[in-house]
């Protein structure tokens, strides 16, 4: 199942980011796609405020440290693979272990190694024309995730 939901303005994408951050549950993975400056930061950013981290903590994109950690009302691991090779270079930064013990993870630009972050992700992907993402779910736990965003 694939749901869209069109984000004409940031107001939307906060919306969205509140629901979701309403769903999500230690463990879960979400991967976040598109092109350059389609709002996948930005869809983070709100996301991590939604689930509790403070506007006097900076949220910026993890593309050169790779990975940022936050405590929230969920322990989260915001990472950005776009400059990551292989599945080797993601298994050394740690996040699958980081999963297993509970975090969930947002990741930029990981669909490509989405067997390495654990599998059962809801992937979403974001466009510049129109301004909307795409939300899929690769497994039972992230199917639930998206059942809750489509009612």
């Amino acid at each position: 199942m694939k749901v869209v939901v069109a984000l004409p303005t940031r107001s939307a994408t906060i919306r969205l980011a509140r629901r979701l951050a309403a769903l999500l549950a230690p463990g879960d993975l979400v991967l976040l796609e598109g092109p350059l400056g389609a709002g996948k930061t930005y869809l983070a950013r709100a996301l991590l405020r939604a689930l509790g981290v403070g506007r006097d903590t900076r949220v910026t994109s993890p593309t050169f440290a790779l990975v940022h950690a936050y405590a929230a009302r969920l322990d989260v691991r915001h990472a950005d693979l776009y400059r990551v090779a292989s599945g080797h270079e993601v298994d050394e930064l740690g996040l699958l272990a980081a999963r297993d013990a509970g975090a969930a993870l947002l990741v930029e630009w990981g669909a490509r190694f989405a067997r390495e972050l654990g599998g059962d992700a809801l992937t979403a992907t974001l466009s510049l024309e129109p301004r909307a993402v795409a939300l899929g779910a690769s497994g039972d736990r992230s199917s639930l995730v998206l059942a809750g965003l489509s009612s």
